[in-house]
């Protein structure tokens, strides 16, 4: 009698279903977008920023097939009030709004919006309250990136949009 609640033969059963459906890992080589990919956002740094962090995650191309455009909103409101009425914590609300166009026909292939927030403290000094804002808009960049990258992974480049 088997103690193990989960048999090995149920195991390789179920690596040999996925085998035979066409699974592919979305980071395999030659798959998806990876390094085919340059991106265009805000003259900001926040756009700065997300541009980095989708390079950083879908890789550089020199000879790119698509081009991603993002544009970045956002804004602030007060996430926390101190007794005497000071905001001690604001919150920023942000979207990225993008578009992966085909360079060589100039065709949508997908578009979305994808949303975050993030917060910081508004106590202390003026230079540090704005030291902890460029950190948020930092992060928020960095969210909404990963969001496009997820949202791209499963992009069907076979497909028209």
């Amino acid at each position: 009698m088997s103690s193990d609640p989960f048999p090995r033969r149920t195991l390789m059963l179920g690596i040999l279903a996925l085998s035979g459906c066409g699974f592919a890992p979305i980071y395999g080589a030659g798959n998806g977008m990876r390094e085919q990919v340059t991106f265009e956002s805000d003259a900001s740094v926040a756009g700065f920023q997300l541009n980095e962090r989708l390079e950083e995650r879908m890789g550089f191309s020199a000879t790119p097939q698509y081009v991603l455009r993002t544009t970045i909103n956002y804004q602030e409101r007060a996430a926390a009030i101190t007794s005497e009425g000071d905001t001690a914590r604001l919150n920023i609300i942000g979207s990225a709004d993008w578009v992966l166009t085909d360079l060589s026909n100039g065709a949508q292939v997908e578009t979305g919006t994808v949303e975050g927030f993030t917060s910081y403290s508004a106590i202390g000094s003026t230079i540090a309250t704005q030291s902890t804002r460029d950190d948020a808009l930092g992060r928020l960049a960095i969210l909404l990136a990963d969001r496009i990258v997820s949202r791209l992974l499963v992009v069907d480049l076979a497909s028209p949009a």
